[in-house]
């Protein structure tokens, strides 16, 4: 049966390998859960990030269009629906 995980390997500086494995310690968790549980936390930030960057550069836009109210915006992005 085929290996189901892949094994990482990078380097770390001791202080940081002590201050995770600590962590995982304090929260219960092996060392891979919290690795696991780490990354789902940065992406769903960048996910957040992108989407008010997304929505500054889309207001930015509507205001030179001279839409100002969220009727407005509904009502361009459903017309074409």
């Amino acid at each position: 049966m085929p290996r189901k995980t892949t094994v990482l390997g990078f380097s770390v500086s001791p202080a940081l390998a002590k201050e995770y494995e600590r962590l995982a310690e304090r929260e219960g968790a092996t060392k891979s859960d919290l690795f696991r549980r780490m990354v789902e936390t940065y992406k769903a930030e960048r996910a957040e990030q992108e989407f008010f960057a997304l929505q500054r550069k889309m207001a930015r836009r509507a205001r030179k269009a001279g839409v100002l109210t969220e009727e407005e915006v509904e009502r361009i992005v459903f017309e074409d629906r």
